[in-house]
């Protein structure tokens, strides 16, 4: 097999973000240390595209969403949202035939009734969006980053990140078996965090904590990624001397093109 590229899975993670006095929060989650994928990492709720996303496309009366050309295919938006209800239990959706979020009270009662059966596939998405009469608010998600994992490696991913609002009164809650913490903290504090040692975070993670973290507040995060073409990364590993390195677009809008890498 060393030659061979493994192909990258695709997958979804969101950025929840959610205003406070002096700037804003945005949701992380740290990963079990046991777990096969950024064990013991400090990262944005989210995972892998599943069948049962791509079903649901096939069910328009389940999403509300428009796609814009260069926007990713819809199953990216529904496993956005199914996997951070799965790992977080924050649900973007909305009662049927109403413009309002479903109120967190009712959010609560339907991952009370249904997280842990969906986490362990005994139950499907499309159905928990069905019988409880959900539309999924895919419209609220907006494509922010877009990174495939280098060639070079074994275990790959096409992941797109998108950037929500939180919906008001869902406070999120990590899930005990994927990931054994969540907080709610500022690009700053997450970044502070990885510089002293107190969280570890993904190469991917740090650059658009980074980028997130020029943004004063909630609206202009979002307002400033809406229309904006999103350039595909996919880092390029190479070595000087006993550095490893990565090089990425410089016209991919991050805080340089040439970094020293120290992850696994």
């Amino acid at each position: 097999m060393s030659g061979e590229t493994s192909v990258a899975r695709p997958a979804s993670t969101i950025l929840l973000l959610r205003d406070r006095a002096d700037g804003f929060d945005v949701f992380m989650m740290v990963r079990h240390y046991q777990i096969e994928f950024a064990s013991g990492a400090l990262v944005f709720p989210g995972g892998s595209v599943d069948a049962g996303d791509r079903d649901i496309i096939a069910r328009p009366e389940l999403y509300c969403c428009a796609e814009a050309e260069g926007d990713p295919a819809l199953e990216f938006r529904i496993a956005a949202i199914r996997e951070t209800f799965e790992e977080s239990g924050i649900l973007l959706a909305r009662p049927r035939g109403s413009d309002q979020l479903v109120a967190a009270s009712r959010a609560a009662e339907i991952e009370a009734a249904h997280r842990t059966a969906l986490c362990e596939n005994k139950i499907g998405f499309a159905q928990i969006l069905a019988d409880s009469e959900l539309v999924l608010a895919l419209d609220l998600l907006v494509p922010y980053a877009h990174w495939i994992t280098p060639e070079k490696l074994p275990k790959r991913f096409d992941t797109w990140f998108f950037l929500a609002e939180a919906p008001p009164e869902q406070l999120g809650m990590h899930d005990g078996k994927e990931s054994t913490d969540s907080i709610w903290l500022s690009p700053r504090e997450a970044l502070d965090g990885g510089d002293s040692g107190r969280f570890t975070l993904p190469f991917p993670t740090t650059r658009n904590l980074i980028r997130l973290g020029k943004q004063p507040n909630v609206r202009e995060a979002l307002d400033d990624s809406r229309g904006r073409p999103v350039v595909t990364v996919m880092p390029v590993m190479s070595r000087d001397g006993d550095k490893r390195m990565l090089r990425i677009p410089a016209e991919a809008g991050y805080d340089g093109e040439v970094f020293e890498f120290s992850g696994s």
